[in-house]
């Protein structure tokens, strides 16, 4: 994991705020989603893309019965149902 060097506070609602630098470093812009992962002692924050959830392709995903799916997953899913 590499450094960036920047430490910031907690304010009293427990919100950081995300230097700009950083944030077009790693092409974030307002109101994108972040995911939150947490690993052993760690909070890591990803930048979010909705995904397939079976293969996790982010390509022609669309809802199917409230999830989202790919095009080829779900031609997988129909196929094993015949």
């Amino acid at each position: 994991m590499k450094s960036t060097g920047v430490v910031r506070q907690l304010d009293t609602l427990g919100r950081i705020v995300l230097p700009i630098e950083l944030r077009r470093t790693m092409d974030i812009g307002i109101k994108d989603m972040l995911e939150i992962f947490v690993e052993d002692d760690q909070i890591i924050l990803k930048k979010y893309h909705p995904s397939c959830i079976f293969c996790s392709d982010a390509r022609d995903v669309f809802p199917y019965r409230g999830k989202l799916i790919c095009k080829k997953c779900l031609a997988e899913l129909t196929a094993d149902n015949k």
